[in-house]
């Protein structure tokens, strides 16, 4: 049975359904294909988008019926219950979740002294609290909460422990009855301390303005159980000026002495011989010291000021050695006049810290980030108090009206467009600098995620790597298509073609174990071949070239590069066999020791050199077969029609072969461009995955694709690093969409500017 077809013949219609089914199944594939990149784009931009989403509060409980008034206040991990501790060491805990919100659940007394002179809070992370009587004993407490199981439902019971014992410690080494005049009760400022497994420290100023650290070490007693102290003691007469405030790191090895006019650092490990570190002026004209608090990690002091000015300050390298420095500031954003800063409180393990003034307005600012991540009124009042929850998901702010809580989502603050691609001053680095440092052992590692390094590694090897691989797939191309027999092409290139089906892994793998070391050993026999295998392929040609008629002819046609073939392998043996002889000559023996100690240059093993040979091996075999094809596919008649013409095969190859092939050579290079952008496995292993940014040959590197593969399995989904990640696969997309849309605008220019010839 025939049909009509379109163009008014009689068709089978057997064909023509064929026909119609192949034209739309190849419509639909291709359609199904740009669908699939579209998904690809927008499911990497669904994940990516969170990372830049800006803060958000909004209440969500309060008690305003208190038991006592408070001197601090915290929230535990579940964000279920608050509490507040009084002056007087009774720990008040209330539900502010769920039904029943508002009440207080239990009060529980600590049993300390009633003669309280003192009181101060540890670092946000310990959460622990300390109390001075008036004989200079220290009580240390911390509320916790046990879980329970009860018929299947969760329960928190909150208790108070004592991390050095319920009796009161003896800490302070001063005259009975002068206790009582060190502080005034409740006081923060003048009182600090820091706990560690067995020890405690403590700061603090007395009634005639002298600063001293108290250390005090237990032991514990093998057959009593009872904790047995040792205090030492060291008096800071270095410092001088109206003390605003005390402040000591966790581990209580640095303390920190803020006065009107100055910031004194001091090295408390040898608590007899507290030495000072950095005396720095931290003065600013009219404006006053009114706070100072330390971030997390206790790396960075933040000082705010009565203009609203902040400064983040800590400890680095300089010029001259070891520095204090402040390496940045922000400045607070409210609507008030009095923009003093009243009280900095930082968040457990971020960068992350709020600033308020004295009428409750507050900012909340990241360091890493240098981002205000939010600006408001929490609450009508001075803030009294005010605390992050272990997880940064709520606040909890004591008021004279209450206790507020607040929940904030603020998932991502150390991610900004600014923090990803410009330069970053990080904690105790010299300058800003790129960096790529996603994950430490610390839970107050301050992460560093600038794409820079590794985009810039990507193209670094992609550089090394099409070096290698352009100029000799492209050559070997072009012999191939245009001068070599064809019985010989028929070997050649499908050899060649067959390398592309080497898994890069395999590739990878002997790179990294075996051609690195080799290299590094053979490093001067690696330079020689270089130099003698292009001089010694040109000697042979001219050798060939002047050799008599009768004797060349006895080669076929076509067949001239089988004799290179013994040149190359004698060549290359060669130069390594030489390569003993010339480092002991040039470098007395030691290459890698000459190129680090005299050229003051880094050596890794596996550097961009092996890099590029082995990522331009994978390389080669695609521009070979693309480029191969479009010589290969040039008309014979235009060949035939320039040498009839009188051109010579040089000219013909030239003028008109390469010319009418531009289109398809620019997609062999452009291909095999996003193919070594792309490539995980060879760089993975190849190369010691070092993200810096140096384009010294003898340097390593990370590529966008092997951080993927290197950091994703030990990334927690929808944590800052796991979505960067995905940024970095979106930067990676860009990248080669980038490149094949480069190519192929040129290619069509090319084809439209030749398709005349």
């Amino acid at each position: 049975m025939s049909q009509i077809s379109s163009n008014g013949l009689k068709t089978d219609s057997k064909r023509l359904f064929k026909d119609q089914f192949a034209k739309y199944g190849v419509m639909t594939g291709g359609v199904l294909v740009l669908c699939a990149l579209l998904l690809i784009f927008f499911y990497l931009l669904y994940v990516v988008k969170p990372v830049f989403n800006a803060a958000h509060i909004e209440p969500r409980s309060s008690v305003s019926t208190m038991a006592n008034k408070y001197v601090a206040v915290g929230i535990e991990e579940q964000t279920e219950i608050a509490f507040g501790l009084t002056d007087k060491g009774m720990v008040d805990f209330y539900n502010v979740k769920g039904s029943g919100t508002g009440k207080l659940i239990t009060s529980v007394d600590a049993n300390i002294d009633d003669n309280i002179i003192a009181f101060s809070s540890s670092a946000p992370h310990q959460g622990q609290y300390a109390y001075l009587n008036e004989h200079g004993e220290i009580t240390v407490i911390k509320p916790s909460f046990r879980v329970a199981f009860p018929n299947d439902v969760r329960t928190l019971t909150p208790v108070i422990t004592y991390p050095f014992g319920e009796q009161p410690t003896p800490a302070l080494d001063l005259p009975a009855g002068e206790a009582r005049n060190i502080l005034s009760r409740g006081e923060k400022t003048n009182f600090a301390f820091a706990t560690d497994e067995n020890a405690i420290g403590i700061v603090y100023k007395t009634a005639n303005d002298d600063v001293i650290f108290s250390r005090l070490e237990s032991e514990e007693d093998m057959f009593t159980d009872e904790l047995s102290w040792t205090s030492y003691q060291s008096d800071l007469n270095f410092v001088t000026g109206t003390i605003q405030q005390l402040l000591i790191s966790p581990d209580a090895s640095r303390l920190f002495v803020v006065t009107d006019k100055h910031i004194y650092v001091a090295n408390s490990r040898d608590a007899e011989d507290v030495q000072l570190l950095y005396t720095v002026d931290v003065g600013r004209n009219a404006a006053t010291i009114t706070t100072a608090k330390l971030l997390a990690g206790a790396n960075s002091l933040m000082v705010g000021y009565s203009d609203g000015y902040i400064g983040q300050w800590f400890e680095t390298n300089s010029a001259d050695g070891r520095a204090f420095i402040q390496s940045r500031h922000f400045q607070m954003a409210v609507d008030t006049e009095d923009k003093a800063v009243v009280a900095i409180y930082p968040e457990f393990y971020r960068r992350t810290f709020t600033a308020v003034t004295k009428s409750g307005e507050a900012n909340i600012f990241h360091t890493t980030s240098e981002a205000e991540l939010w600006q408001g009124q929490l609450v009508d009042q001075a803030i009294l108090d005010f605390e992050f929850s272990p997880r940064s998901n709520a606040i909890v702010i004591y008021s004279a009206k209450g206790l507020s809580v607040f929940k904030i989502e603020n998932e991502h603050p150390e991610v900004s467009w600014s923090g990803l691609w410009q330069e970053v001053w990080y904690e105790g680095y010299p300058e800003a600098d790129y960096i790529w440092q996603s994950s430490s052992a610390s839970d107050d590692f301050e992460s560093k995620f600038s794409l820079v390094p590794i985009s810039f590694g990507t193209l670094k090897a992609a550089m090394y790597a099409m070096m290698f691989a352009v100029p000799i797939g492209l050559a070997a191309a072009v012999y191939t298509a245009y001068f070599m027999a064809p019985s010989v092409r028929k070997i050649v290139k499908p050899t060649v073609e067959i390398m592309e089906a080497l898994p890069t892994v395999i590739l990878g793998f002997l790179a990294g174990l075996w051609l690195a070391p080799v290299i590094e050993e053979h490093l001067p026999g690696v330079v020689l071949l270089l130099i003698l295998l292009p001089l010694s392929v040109f000697i042979t040609a001219f050798i060939w070239h002047n050799l008599p008629t009768k004797v060349r002819n006895k080669v076929p046609a076509g067949w001239d590069s089988i004799i290179l073939l013994p040149i190359v392998v004698i060549v290359g043996w060669t130069s390594f066999a030489l390569s003993p002889l010339v480092e002991l000559w040039l470098f007395d023996g030691n290459t890698r020791l000459f190129i680090t100690n005299d050229l003051g240059i880094t050596f890794d093993q596996r550097n961009s050199l092996i890099v590029g040979i082995a990522m331009g091996f994978a390389v080669i075999p695609t521009i070979f077969s693309i480029a191969e094809d479009a010589v290969f596919s040039v008309p014979k008649t235009l060949s035939s029609g320039s040498l009839a013409l009188g051109a010579t095969q040089w000219q013909t190859l030239v003028k008109v072969v390469l010319l009418t092939a531009s289109p398809g050579i620019f997609s062999a290079v452009m291909m095999g461009l996003g193919r070594a952008v792309g490539e995980t496995m060879i760089v993975l292993m190849a190369t010691g995955n070092t993200p810096i940014m140096d384009w010294s040959i003898f340097e390593g590197m990370r590529t966008l694709s092997a951080n993927i593969a290197v950091e994703m399995p030990e990334s927690e989904v929808g944590s800052s690093h796991y979505r960067i990640l995905f940024l970095a696969a979106f930067v990676l997309f860009i990248f080669t969409f980038f490149f094949n849309t480069i190519a192929e605008f040129v290619r069509q220019r090319l084809r439209e500017k030749y398709s005349s010839l």
